[in-house]
């Protein structure tokens, strides 16, 4: 009620009622403001000599009798007060309107919610210590603070002054000061803050408070500390070490408290047991010296202190539970587990096993950190990571979602030490590869290598000479080092073959081979930006995002089974057709259609759509199918119809994230369901694991957004370290500021060019702000002459006044200067000028460009050739099983897959024409 909220400010003051007008407007509250003091029915007059309080108390009580008779007593009405008096006189007087007490209240509405009546009998028992000791100190440790009444009195006839509490940090127990504000300041001589000196002249004060002071006699004023102090909690000053007298006054009330969060150490153990078990009072130590000493009246010590986090040191290095491995299925001595992740990847969430099964079956393995093992729902970890929701991966650095204990170390799976994880395993037919039985289970794993991807390729494609760089294969005599490297080779060679079958299945559904930008700033060791490299597709990168995606698919598959109503999964809506229109004309200028009406059409268009004397068309195109994509977003299966739950973009009926628990915090939730659905019957805390849909409706909102807030911040960070590389460089003399350009979109003024070198999309003019054409004569350098510009559907054409022209066409190869744009008021960008009509030719980068893409194009039709042969002999010879098994995989031909996941997460960062779009 309005009156209640006013209560609250006029007893507690402007900042708490500004909190609880806060709660008030939050949606997950369900709260309404009832402006009873505007209502005829509910308004009663204060009566002469009525106290504030009494008065407050009658009104909310009326309104509250006359809303229960609106509601023509269908709802008990229940008004909480700790006026006893007001309890005795309005308890009886209405049926159906209950005035009770807080306590109460908890014992017979929520007899059950046990954290709440812990809270409330911690605060009760502190405010009846502070009243106690209030009346055995009174007059002995400080004065009382003045009433507002008085305070503000004093501050208007000057004999009290008002300002915000300084306390020093280097002297936190002897000095602070006040800097005058307010009314009564306008009229005092003081040309200098007032000093505040020792702690009972500061009488309660905090930092930060905002507090009324009483000057005191000149004779009593004291100088600033100029000596040096060896420990901030001094609480003297050595005898002839202040400066001259200054001001100095004492605190005579507070009007304004500095209510905050405090980070705070609690006392050792040795500290808490002489305090005995059953102490109440905990006296903690905040980080800050300007903070006194908090005394914390609690019965559950214990809880507080944030002891969740496990140790792990070089002295006393983390061990496997025996209780915990128990329960866990031991693959430490009967899989070889290993991971292939990016080059100085310390947050290793997912490793891979293959192995023979006795029966001749393989058995592939997906085994991912067993995150929730050490964040227990709603703890304290817990909630910081449902806040951050995500880790930030910028071009230097990165900002993570879990502790670096945990993200670095006890839950990265790094090779040759035990970790806990939770394991996918599949048994494949031998021949056929088909999925004949699959196993959800915590287990206790033991990485054998720790791969990076260029060493897997390496290994995949028979070259042994990086065998040097895998750390593991060290120091092994000539005959095991031998024998481990072929077991790798055979365990990459089998995943390989296996993500190929999956693969096929699923292109033969629609999976889309989207295209994304990828740039790695590469450091030098003064950290200073040393070159912008562009990540080079390997099918490697392929094989570990394939395993990934089965893994998700299978775990979205059952946790949606056990939780029809309440599971996270992640959907990708089909794209709006409208969004296609650039990518339909940009491939018919080469003579290419483009069929959008489904994703399966459109892959098999984006396959056709390949100039063989040109690899990069190919490469724009489905650039291009990329940005018209819509966001892939996390949802709960309650909130929509099973219907749309489709990816658009990997063909999957059903999808979720699972397999990085380290980094994002949706597939902490799903670890959470997957448990709960593998443990059903067999433990009373599963309901823990699960989310209400309306809870995890809104938690989706939350990561999504977080989600957006990474990919603009991932962006950022790599348009800036794009900007600061070429800032540095004088556009003019260094080469590496000219480029090659390819034009992938024709404007009124200008191209849109894309620079595979860096990764670079961006605008060129050929009108500048002078009215001047661009003009090249054939493959020399270009001037700005006086000229028009006329431009058509593929190309835009340059005309001078002299009669020179030049057209540019799309697909265009051009020489661009890559310069750095600044502004006062916005970032800088890149910016691009053409320099010559003609392409750019280095020493051997377009080769090696050729040369990446002739290999991964014979790689996608190897594959789709050899699947298809192989669906084609498997349909002759088991038709309606095939029909069975598509149905459930839901997995047709189609071309081949590379890295669509990261893709799609890091679109926003990788395309930078987003701003540009008109």
């Amino acid at each position: 009620m309005q009156t209640a909220c006013q209560a609250v400010q006029h007893q507690k003051g402007r900042r708490q009622y500004n909190k609880l007008r806060n709660l008030l407007k939050d949606p997950r509250h369900d709260c309404t403001v009832f402006a009873n003091e505007f209502h005829q029915h509910c308004y009663l007059p204060r009566e002469k000599g009525e106290s504030m309080e009494k008065w407050q108390t009658r009104n909310i009580y009326n309104a509250a009798a006359w809303y229960h008779n609106h509601c023509l007593g269908q709802m008990p009405v229940v008004m909480v007060t700790e006026d006893e008096d007001a309890i005795r006189q309005y308890g009886n007087e209405t049926e159906g309107v209950f005035v009770i007490s807080f306590k109460n209240y908890l014992d017979n509405f929520w007899p059950d919610l046990k954290a709440a009546h812990e809270l409330f009998d911690s605060i009760v028992q502190a405010r009846r210590e502070r009243e106690s000791e209030s009346q055995e100190n009174h007059g002995k440790e400080y004065p009382e603070h003045l009433p507002v009444e008085v305070l503000e009195a004093g501050i208007k006839s000057g004999r009290y002054l008002q300002g915000a509490l300084n306390v020093n940090k280097h002297r936190a127990q002897l000095e602070a000061f006040v800097r005058l504000q307010g009314v009564g300041s306008k009229d005092t001589e003081l040309q200098s803050d007032i000093l505040i000196y020792g702690t009972k002249a500061r009488n309660r004060a905090i930092h930060g408070d905002v507090v009324v002071v009483e000057l005191l006699p000149m004779h009593e004023w004291k100088g600033r500390t100029v000596a040096l102090c060896e420990n901030e909690t001094e609480d003297k000053a050595p005898a002839d070490t202040t400066g001259d007298p200054m001001p100095t006054g004492k605190v005579v009330g507070i009007i304004q408290k500095n209510w905050r969060d405090y980070v705070v150490t609690f006392p050792s153990k040795e500290e808490s047991q002489s305090q005995g078990r059953n102490a109440q009072k905990v006296l903690v130590t905040p980080w800050d010296y300007r903070i006194p000493k908090i005394r914390i009246s609690t019965q559950q010590a214990e809880a507080l202190q944030m002891s969740e986090m496990p140790v792990s040191s070089p002295k006393n290095p983390w061990k496997v539970s025996p209780e915990e491995a128990k329960k866990r299925l031991d693959l430490r001595d009967t899989h070889l587990i290993f991971s292939i992740d990016p080059k100085g990847c310390e947050d290793v969430d997912d490793a891979l096993s293959v192995r023979t099964l006795p029966n001749g079956n393989l058995e592939l393995g997906v085994h991912i950190a067993d995150v929730t093992h050490f964040v227990a729902a709603n703890s304290y970890t817990d909630v910081e990571a449902r806040a951050r929701a995500t880790t930030y991966y910028l071009a230097d650095r990165r900002y993570d979602m879990l502790p670096s204990v945990l993200s670095a170390d006890l839950c990265s799976l790094l090779s040759g030490v035990d970790r806990y994880a939770v394991s996918v395993l599949w048994e494949l037919e031998k021949e056929s590869l088909e999925t004949l039985r699959v196993q959800y289970t915590r287990t206790l794993i033991r990485s054998a290598y720790k791969l990076e991807y260029e060493t897997a390729q390496a290994l995949l494609d028979g070259d042994t000479s990086v065998v040097g760089d895998i750390l593991e294969l060290k120091g092994l005599e000539e005959g095991a080092r031998q024998k481990k490297l072929a077991e790798l080779v055979w365990a990459i060679s089998k995943l390989t073959d296996i993500a190929r079958h999956v693969r096929a299945k699923r292109d033969r559904c629609g999976a889309l081979e989207l295209e994304g930008i990828e740039i790695r700033v590469q450091l030098d060791d003064k950290r200073n930006i040393h070159d912008l490299i562009p990540k080079q597709p390997l099918e490697v990168h392929e094989t570990v995002a394939e395993c990934m995606i089965l893994a998700n698919h299978w775990v979205a598959k059952r946790i949606s089974e056990d939780f029809p109503h309440q599971a996270l999964l992640r959907q990708h809506p089909p794209p709006r057709q409208e969004f296609f229109t650039e990518l339909r004309e940009c491939a018919s200028a080469k003579g290419f259609s483009i069929d959008t009406r489904s994703n399966k059409a459109l892959a098999e268009s984006l396959d056709r759509a390949n100039d063989p004397s040109d690899p990069i068309v190919n490469k724009l195109l489905r650039s291009m199918a990329t940005h018209a994509m819509s966001n892939a977003l996390y949802f709960s299966t309650g909130s929509c119809p099973e219907e749309q739950f489709h990816h658009y973009g990997l063909a999957l009926e059903k999808y979720t994230h699972f397999t990085s628990p380290i980094r994002r915090y949706a597939d902490i939730v799903v670890h959470r369901l997957l448990m709960a659905a593998t443990l059903r019957g067999t433990t009373g805390d599963v309901k823990d694991n699960i989310i209400s849909n309306k809870d995890l409706e809104e938690l989706c909102r939350h990561i999504n957004n977080r989600n957006r807030a990474a990919q603009r911040a991932q962006k950022q960070s790599t348009e800036l370290f794009q900007c600061m590389y070429f800032r540095d460089r004088s556009a003019e003399s260094d080469e590496r500021c000219v480029a090659d350009g390819i034009i992938y979109s024709i404007r009124t003024n200008g191209v849109l060019v894309f620079v595979p070198r860096y990764g670079i999309k961006g605008a060129a003019y050929m009108k500048n702000k002078e009215g001047l054409v661009i003009s090249c004569q054939g493959a020399g350098s270009c001037q700005w002459k006086p000229g028009s510009l006329h431009r058509s559907q593929h190309k835009i054409t340059s005309t001078t006044t002299t009669g020179d022209s030049m057209t540019l066409s799309l697909f265009d190869h051009i020489t661009v200067r890559i310069l750095v744009q600044s502004s006062r008021c916005h970032a800088e960008t890149i910016k691009l000028e053409i320099i010559r009509n003609a392409p750019h030719h280095t020493v051997d980068t377009e080769a090696a460009q050729r040369s990446l893409h002739v290999v991964k194009s014979e790689l996608v039709k190897e594959v789709s050739q050899s699947a298809e042969e192989a669906q084609r002999a498997q349909d002759r010879a088991r038709v309606e099983v095939m029909d069975e098994e598509s149905r459930e995989f839901c997995q047709t031909k189609g071309p081949s897959l590379y890295q669509l996941l990261e893709e799609i997460r890091e679109l926003a960062l990788l395309d930078v024409t987003e701003d540009i779009r008109t």
